[in-house]
């Protein structure tokens, strides 16, 4: 596989997370403090696809990192508020967020090992 169809890949996966996101954030429980996460987690968790974006028109390798790591920190806080949501439960089968948490934490995996070997390269052309 080239890097383009790893590139491309990712933002696939990347745009069918936001949309699961969206899906879940419709059906959290409508009370004050499911209005209050559904609102935390549709801001993390549909952020990641479009600074994505963001890094693939980076301006300099020290960009991406950075870009990346809003990714990967994004990401993260989404985790977070899905264990959240389904500790409650604020969604009627909480049990069906495992897989969401799981690509979740599958993407976590990939940026961490993203900007490793991004910053590699920073670090590289600074020698």
């Amino acid at each position: 596989m080239c890097d383009d169809d790893r590139r491309y890949d990712l933002e696939q996966r990347l745009l069918e997370f936001s949309v699961r996101i969206l899906r879940v954030v419709e059906n959290v429980a409508d009370t004050r403090s499911g209005r209050h996460v559904a609102g935390q987690l549709l801001r993390s968790g549909t952020s990641p696809y479009p600074n994505h974006g963001e890094a693939q028109a980076a301006e300099s390798s020290r960009d991406f990192v950075h870009k990346l790591r809003l990714c990967l920190k994004e990401l993260r806080e989404t985790q977070r508020w899905l264990r959240l949501i389904q500790r409650v439960p604020l969604v009627d089968r909480p049990e069906l967020l495992d897989d969401l948490i799981g690509e979740s934490d599958e993407l976590i995996r990939i940026f961490v090992s993203s900007i490793r070997t991004a910053r590699k390269r920073v670090e590289g052309d600074q020698g």
